[in-house]
Formats: C-alpha cells, sequence, structure tokens
C-alpha cells in the first residue's frame, strides 16, 4: 500500500484531510489466481471519514471459465470490490459442484457417460449402451448476473438419427430440453441427471 496527501492549504484551513490510498494485491480462490490494484479515497473533516473507490484493475490469470471475463469487466466498471469477492466465492463452489457430480455420474454409468472435455468442462454427455447414435449432451453453464449473483443454467440438446426423428409422431425429442427444464425445477439437478440417465439406460444392469 502506497499513500498520498492530497489535503490542499484551503482545505487544512477548513479542517478537511485527503488522502489518497493505492492499494496492489494478489490471491487465489482454489483454481483461479487473480491480482486487484485499486485506489482508495479518503476525506476526513471534523465530523466525519467517508471513503470511495476511485480506481480498480482486476487482473486474472487465464482460464477456461469464459463467464469470468464479463463480470470482471462489470465489477470494474463499477470499482465493486465487495461484489468482486463474494461472485468469484460463489461461482468456484458452484464450478467444484458440477465436476464432482459428473465425476460423480461418469464414475457411476461409466458405460454411459463421456466427459469429452473433462470433469472441468461444462457439457457431459450420454449416450445410450444399446441405441449407438443416440446422444443427451447436458450444458451446464454457470453465468453471473448484472448484480453478480451466480446461477447454474443448464441446458439439455439431443443428438439422434435422423431416422429417429422422422419416426418421433409425438415429437418427444423436439420437447425433451423443455422437459429436462421442468424436470430440473421438480427434482433439482442431481436427481434431474440421474432419472436423465437412467431412462436412456434402461435394460442396462445400472
Amino acid at each position: 500500500m502506497k499513500t498520498e496527501d492530497l489535503t490542499s492549504t484551503e482545505n487544512t484551513e477548513k479542517s478537511i484531510k485527503k488522502v489518497l490510498q493505492r492499494h496492489r494485491l494478489s490471491g487465489n480462490c482454489h483454481m483461479i489466481t487473480f491480482q486487484l490494484e485499486f485506489q482508495i479515497l479518503e476525506i476526513q473533516n471534523k465530523e466525519s471519514l467517508s471513503s470511495v473507490i476511485t480506481d480498480l484493475n482486476i487482473i486474472m490469470e487465464p482460464t477456461e471459465y469464459s463467464e469470468l471475463s464479463e463480470f470482471v469487466s462489470r465489477a470494474e466498471d463499477r470499482r465493486d470490490l465487495l461484489m468482486f469477492f463474494r461472485s468469484l466465492h460463489f461461482f468456484v463452489e458452484w464450478c467444484e459442484y458440477r465436476k464432482c457430480t459428473f465425476e460423480h455420474f461418469k464414475e457411476k454409468y461409466s458405460e454411459a457417460v463421456r466427459l469429452p472435455e473433462g470433469a472441468a468442462s461444462s457439457c457431459m454427455v450420454v449416450q445410450s449402451p444399446r441405441q449407438p447414435g443416440f446422444e443427451l449432451v447436458i450444458v451446464w453453464r454457470i453465468q453471473i448476473d448484472e448484480e453478480g449473483k451466480v446461477l447454474p443454467k443448464l441446458d439439455l440438446l439431443t443428438k439422434v438419427p435422423q431416422q429417429a426423428l422422422e419416426l418421433d409422431k409425438n415429437r418427444v425429442l423436439e420437447t425433451a430440453p423443455l422437459g429436462f427444464r421442468a424436470l430440473l425445477g421438480v427434482l433439482g439437478i442431481e436427481a434431474a441427471l440421474e432419472s436423465l440417465i437412467t431412462s436412456l439406460c434402461v435394460g442396462e444392469n445400472h
């Protein structure tokens, strides 16, 4: 930390003191490393002391989490350190939960579940052991909204042979993504994924 006295002669006569603090710190939140550079202006008079962040620069080590870049820019624009630390903490917690959940289903249903980009990615593929070419892709993103609230967003994509689409007169495959959203609302994430996997693996020894 460095400090600089910005008090002018005029302010001294009015008993107003201004001090600019320049801070630099580095740290990490689990697998994410960052550096912060920020300035705090303190203004003190006879009655009160106020402080405000006048500049904030956040330097993140390269990560696979694309969701963070937009969030970092927003925190810098707002000069909001509290939002940065709070949202980063919850973001990392959700990433860890997603990774553990993917690893759990990969271990439990090893014949049906694939993690093409690894457990730390946002994608899990469920393929039918009995019907080659029939796959369900779960895309699990972790979003940070305008106010810094961290929210999971799960979507279901289907990959099926053209012949199966032509035979799907009841449009089950077409409406599957909406059905999955409804299932998430009723069962929660883990139970919804379990239900999805078991429905595709009926007849297997799971």
